[in-house]
Formats: structure tokens, sequence, C-alpha cells
């Protein structure tokens, strides 16, 4: 009995250097990924892709020609290989890292939108649509991700999106049980704003909808930014009690203990004040009363 064909992947990404992305994401389908104390190799392959960006520090080239897939100039021709119909069986689509303009609320203007209009454009031409998988968001725009969750359902074809931090290791290595109790959830995220906050987002998104009676959807969410946000948590709008023990969870935690090695109580004693610059909150009303509470605290 033959072995089942192996199924082929596109990458269509903006980038594609050590730190990137298509690179983290890439390479679990190119060499495999540690699963289970054994090593897993996915049953599918890269086969093609396109690159929009590649500057000196490009690595796609290499991994080109080490695992014999091709890149080509546009998105028509990486999905159909050079030929004049479909010749893959899933699209990975990576909008991130590259130099891109930022708008006026300093979002970076990744082009996924119109990356994935041009995957759609040939699936409509060749009459048959595949599975995509969205790294991260799908648009800085509301408007532009509603049309392309339209298209996937006019389409009728597999359409996801995500972080990848819902599924890494993580410390403590906490999983949830389904249906469980939970009265409240407070996440502590660093880094630039839309690209940090979404991972921190979805990491504890990823916990909460584990709660007794699954996910219920959004209500309203409401950021607030500066001493707004050290108001709110004197105001008993977020917990100080949790935001100890996610602090407690952290490696790269700032204050004396840098420098003299003591612990230090950086959720009560005011200090994190002193070492924020500027504060955000995201408060998340659930459609079942649920709250959570996201802390960006860069510093």
């Amino acid at each position: 009995m033959s072995e089942p064909q192996r199924k082929k992947m596109a990458i269509i990404t903006t980038f594609w250097d050590w730190r990137s992305h298509a690179n983290h994401m890439g390479e679990r389908f190119l060499n495999g990924y540690p699963h289970d104390g054994k090593w897993h190799r996915p049953e599918i392959d890269v086969v093609s892709a396109y690159v929009d960006q590649r500057p000196e520090s490009d690595l796609s080239g290499n991994k080109a020609d080490l695992h014999g897939f091709t890149i080509y100039p546009t998105i028509a021709e990486a999905l159909r290989r050079g030929s004049d119909k479909l010749a893959v069986d899933a699209v990975l689509l990576i909008g991130e890292h590259g130099d891109y303009p930022d708008n006026e609320k300093g979002q970076k203007l990744y082009p996924r939108y119109e990356f994935f209009e041009q995957i759609v454009d040939v699936f409509r031409k060749d009459g048959r649509a595949l599975p995509v998988f969205n790294d991260k968001h799908l648009s800085y725009s509301f408007t532009k991700a509603k049309r392309m969750v339209e298209a996937s359902r006019e389409l009728k074809f597999p359409f996801l999106a995500g972080s990848s931090l819902p599924v890494t290791f993580r410390i403590p290595p906490v999983e949830l049980p389904l249906n469980c109790q939970i009265e409240d959830a407070l996440m502590v995220g660093i880094g630039g704003s839309d690209a940090m906050d979404f991972h921190a987002l979805e990491a504890m998104q990823c916990m909460v909808e584990r709660r007794r009676g699954g996910e219920t959807g959004v209500k309203a969410v409401q950021l607030i930014e500066g001493d707004q946000v050290w108001q709110a948590g004197r105001d008993g709008r977020w917990s100080r009690r949790l935001l100890e023990g996610a602090l407690a969870r952290s490696d790269s935690r700032s204050g004396i203990g840098l420098t003299d090695g003591r612990p230090q109580d950086l959720a009560h004693s005011g200090e994190l004040e002193e070492l924020v610059e500027n504060p955000a909150a995201y408060f998340i009303e659930y459609n079942d009363g649920f709250r959570a509470t996201l802390l960006m605290l860069n510093g």
C-alpha cells in the first residue's frame, strides 16, 4: 500500500529574516519541531513562496535552496507555481515585519488585506479555494478584516488567524480545565501597541475562554492610558493581587532586584509607577458578565 501523497503549501509573506515570523513559522514546516517528547514533522511541504521585501538580511533564498522550494515574483505565481492553475493545497499568510509605514494611531500598515485579496483573486479565477491561515490579527482596519471574513464565507474556504502564544510553552505549564470557575483575569504585556498587545490579548483569551459555559463573545472594550491606569488600580478596576501574581512569573522584571538581588514588591510599593513610562489598560467585558484586564507595562 503506497503512502498518502503529502500536501503542498505556499508561504506568502512580507519579510523573511532570522527574527521574522516567516522564519519562526516556516521552520516548523521545513524542519519540524518537538512535540510530546518526539520530533514532529507536519505532513505538508513548503513548495513555493512570495516574499515582498528582501533586504540584505533576507533568508528566503537560502531556505529555498536548502529545502527545494521556489520563490516567485508574484503571489499568483506562487499559488500556481508557474502554471495556469492552483498548484498548492494550503496558504500560510504572514504579514509581519518589514519596512512599512505607520498610520496616525501608530499601527504598522502591513499589507495582510492586500495580500489576501490577491490570494482570493486567484481562487476566483481558478474556480477553487484553499484553506488559509493568517498570522496574527487580520488587519489594522476593522473594515478590511470584515471583508476578509466575508470573502472566506462566500467562497467557503477554511480561514483561521491568530497569535502563536496560545500554543507555545508556559511557565508554569498551566492548562485550565474546561468549564472551570474563573472570577477575574489580568494579563501583563510589554512591547509596542498593535503588535505586542495582540499577543498578550490572545494569550489571555486562550485561558479565559475555558471558563464555565465557554466563550460567549465580547460585549465592550475600553482602553485607557497614562496616569488613568494607576488611578483605575486605586479605584479597584483591576486587581493588584493578580498583578502581583503576574509579575511573579516574569523573568524580565525591573527594579532594585536587578542591582542587589533582593525581591521587590512592584505591585504595591508604587515603584511600578516610576518604572513604566506610559501604561495602558484594556478593560474587556464579556457577554456573560465576565471581565478581564490587560495591562501593557513598558519600562
